[in-house]
C-alpha cells in the first residue's frame, strides 16, 4: 500500500511538472499552393515581423488604429507576415520577391526551407521579379554573400534600381529608410557581377504572362505584377498594404516606410478598385500568410477575403 501511495505521488508530481512545461513550438514550413488557370502559385513564408502599427501608420488617428485592431482581436505590435510567391508555368519557375533573408535577424530567412518543403530547389528558379528594393523583399536573394538562386535572372523596375542602388540618394529619404540602400546594394551585388540583373521601364510584359504595372509611392519604382493564365488573373501587389485591418478600412492610411505617402495612398486605392471590379486574385506580401485572397467592398471601405483552404489545389 505504501509503495502504491509513493507511485501515485510520483505520477502526480510528474504530471504537474509536465503541465508546467507546456511549450509552443515553431510552425511547420510555410507554403500553400493555389491552382490558377494552367499555372501553380505557391505562397512561401519567409517569416513574421512585429509591426508597430500605432506608431508607423500615418494619415490616420492613432485611436482609430487601436480601435480597428481591437475589432479584429489584434493589438500593436502586429505580427506581419513576410510572404513571397512562386509561380510555376509550363516553362518557367518565377519567384516574386524573396523575403528578408538574413536582414531581419531571426524574423526572416525561412523561405529556402519553405521552398524545399514545397518540392523545389533554389537552382530551379528561372526568374525573380522584385516589386521593389526594400530589405524585406531583396534580402532573400543571397546566402552567405552568394546567389541563392544561381540560375535566375532578377527583374527590377529601373526607377527603383536607379534610386536604391545609388548612395547619393540617401540624403533624399528620412532616417527610417536609410538601411534600404545597403540592403539593396549588398543583396543584388553578386547578381550584378554575374550579369543576372535586368531592368525594365514603365508598364510592360517582363515575361510571357507577367505584366508589370508601375505603382509608385511606397518606393519610386514600386511595381505590381499582373499574372494571367487562361481566364484567371493574380495581382502581386507588393507593399500596397502593410496592415490590412487598418488600411482596408481606411485606404488613406499610409506608412512611414512610404517614400511618398500621398502617392502610395493613390496607388493603394487604384489597386483596391481594380481588385474589386475585375475579381483579381491578390498576392499580398504582408497580409497574414498565405497572403492569397480577394478584395470585397464594404460600406465604409474594403475587406480581405482569404483563400478558402483546400488540401489539394
Amino acid at each position: 500500500m505504501k509503495r502504491l501511495a509513493l507511485l501515485l505521488a510520483l505520477l502526480v508530481t510528474t504530471g504537474a511538472a509536465l503541465a508546467a512545461d507546456v511549450r509552443v513550438g515553431p510552425q511547420g514550413p510555410g507554403f500553400y499552393r493555389l491552382r490558377m488557370g494552367a499555372d501553380e502559385v505557391t505562397a512561401l513564408l519567409d517569416g513574421t515581423h512585429p509591426f508597430l502599427a500605432d506608431e508607423l501608420l500615418t494619415h490616420i488617428d492613432r485611436t482609430k488604429v487601436d480601435s480597428l485592431l481591437k475589432a479584429d482581436y489584434l493589438a500593436s505590435p502586429v505580427q506581419g507576415s513576410i510572404n513571397a510567391f512562386l509561380v510555376k508555368t509550363p516553362d518557367r519557375l518565377v519567384l516574386i520577391d524573396t523575403g528578408a533573408g538574413p536582414l531581419y535577424a531571426g524574423d526572416g530567412g525561412f523561405l529556402p526551407t519553405a521552398l524545399l518543403a514545397a518540392g523545389y530547389r533554389p537552382e530551379d528558379v528561372t526568374d525573380v521579379l522584385l516589386t521593389h528594393l526594400h530589405r524585406d523583399h531583396v534580402g532573400g536573394l543571397i546566402r552567405n554573400g552568394t546567389m541563392l538562386f544561381p540560375n535566375a535572372i532578377v527583374h527590377i523596375n529601373k526607377a527603383d534600381a536607379d534610386f536604391w542602388l545609388n548612395a547619393a540618394n540617401e540624403s533624399k529619404v528620412p532616417k527610417i529608410l536609410l538601411p534600404m540602400f545597403s540592403g539593396a546594394m549588398d543583396s543584388l551585388a553578386p547578381y550584378q557581377k554575374a550579369g543576372h540583373v535586368v531592368t525594365f521601364a514603365g508598364e510592360t510584359d517582363v515575361l510571357p504572362g507577367f505584366h508589370a504595372i508601375p505603382a509608385p509611392g511606397h518606393t519610386p519604382g514600386h511595381t505590381w505584377y499582373l499574372i494571367t493564365s487562361g481566364h484567371e488573373h493574380l495581382l502581386a501587389w507588393g507593399d500596397t498594404v502593410h496592415v490590412a485591418t487598418v488600411q482596408l478600412a481606411d485606404p488613406n492610411a499610409s506608412i512611414r516606410y512610404d517614400y511618398d505617402e500621398e502617392q502610395a495612398a493613390v496607388s493603394r486605392k487604384r489597386a483596391l478598385e481594380d481588385a474589386v471590379a475585375k475579381g483579381y486574385w491578390i498576392a499580398a506580401a504582408h497580409v497574414s500568410f498565405p497572403g492569397l485572397g480577394h478584395i470585397r467592398r464594404t460600406g465604409a471601405g474594403y475587406q480581405w477575403v482569404p483563400v478558402n483552404y483546400t488540401r489539394t489545389p
